[in-house]
C-alpha cells in the first residue's frame, strides 16, 4: 500500500512539472516583438496646403475697397493670389510659389495714391461696381519703368493673376506728359512757368461745407493752395479708362486713404508745352 502511495505521488509531481514547463513556453512565445525586431516609421510628411474655395465678401463690390484690404491684410492677400504667380520682366518669366510669397503693401503705407485719366467722364470708372478686370500700376519716373498688377474678378471675388515689370514704351509717353510731370513736380520755377493765369479753382465753400465754390487763383496764390505732389513715382489704377500715351489732356487725381484728401489736377498740351489749367480741392 505504501509503495502504491509513493508511486502515485511521484507521478503527480511529474505531471505538474510538465504542465508548468509548457505554460512557461506558451507565455514566452506570446511576448510582443522587441523594437529591434520591427521598426515602424511614424514621421509623417506635412500635408500640402489645401486651396480653399474663394468666397466673395463685401469688399469685392468696389475695387477700391478690395485693393485697400488686399494691400493691408496679409492673410486676405495670400487667399486672393493665383499661385504659382507669374512675374514677367524684360528678361524672364518666373513663377512664385505660395511658400515664397512676401506680403506686398502696394501703396497702402503711403498717405495718398494717384489715379490718371484722359477725360472727366472717365472719373466715373472709380465707382463702377460692374468691373471684371483692373490693373494697379507703379510708374517710376526716374527709370521710366512700369510695374503692373493684373486683377480679375472670378465668381464675384477679385484675384491677382500676374505681375509685370517692364520699361515704358515710347508710345506710352508719346505726348511727353510723364516727362513733363516729373519736372513739374520737382522744379518750382518750371512749375510756375507751366500754370495758366488765372487757374480755375474748385473747392468747398468755406461758408457752407455742402456747397462747391468755383473761382480762380492767381499765380501768386498757387503756392498757398498747392497740394504735396508725388515726385519720383506715380500710382494708377486702370479701371478701364483709356490712359492713351498720345492724349493731349491728362487728369491726375490724388486720393487719401484715411484723411479725406481729394485733389484733382487738370493738364493740357498747347503746341509743344504742357500746362496745368484747373485745380480742384474738395478734401474733407
Amino acid at each position: 500500500m505504501n509503495n502504491y502511495l509513493i508511486s502515485f505521488c511521484g507521478l503527480l509531481i511529474w505531471l505538474l512539472s510538465s504542465c508548468a514547463g509548457k505554460q512557461a513556453n506558451v507565455t514566452e512565445e506570446a511576448e510582443p516583438m522587441s523594437n529591434d525586431t520591427l521598426t515602424v516609421e511614424t514621421t509623417l510628411e506635412p500635408e500640402p496646403e489645401v486651396e480653399k474655395e474663394v468666397v466673395p465678401t463685401r469688399v469685392d463690390e468696389l475695387f477700391d475697397d478690395f485693393i485697400w484690404n488686399f494691400a493691408s491684410d496679409e492673410r486676405l492677400q495670400r487667399r486672393r493670389i493665383r499661385f504659382p504667380l507669374h512675374v514677367i520682366t524684360k528678361d524672364s518669366i518666373r513663377q512664385v510659389e505660395r511658400k515664397d510669397w512676401q506680403h506686398d503693401h502696394l501703396f497702402a503705407e503711403q498717405p495718398t495714391y494717384t489715379l490718371m485719366f484722359d477725360k472727366e467722364s472717365d472719373l466715373d470708372f472709380e465707382g463702377d461696381t460692374s468691373l471684371k478686370t483692373a490693373v494697379v500700376e507703379w510708374l517710376y519716373l526716374d527709370s521710366m519703368m512700369r510695374q503692373r498688377y493684373f486683377f480679375e474678378r472670378d465668381m464675384g471675388a477679385w484675384m491677382l493673376d500676374s505681375i509685370s515689370l517692364l520699361p515704358l514704351a515710347p508710345i506710352d509717353d508719346e505726348s511727353g506728359f510723364l516727362t513733363f510731370y516729373s519736372r513739374f513736380a520737382n522744379d518750382s520755377i518750371y512749375q510756375l512757368d507751366h500754370l495758366t493765369n488765372p487757374i480755375e479753382f474748385v473747392t468747398l465753400d468755406p461758408d457752407d461745407e455742402f456747397s462747391i465754390l468755383e473761382t480762380t487763383l492767381g499765380i501768386s496764390q498757387w503756392f498757398a493752395f498747392k497740394p504735396e505732389l508725388p515726385v519720383d513715382r506715380l500710382t494708377n489704377i486702370n479701371y478701364g479708362q483709356a490712359n492713351d500715351g498720345r492724349s493731349r489732356r491728362k487728369i491726375l487725381k490724388v486720393n487719401g486713404f484715411q484723411d479725406g484728401t481729394s485733389i484733382i489736377l487738370y493738364f493740357r498740351k498747347r503746341g509743344s508745352e504742357w500746362e496745368m489749367y484747373k485745380f480742384e480741392d474738395t478734401s474733407i
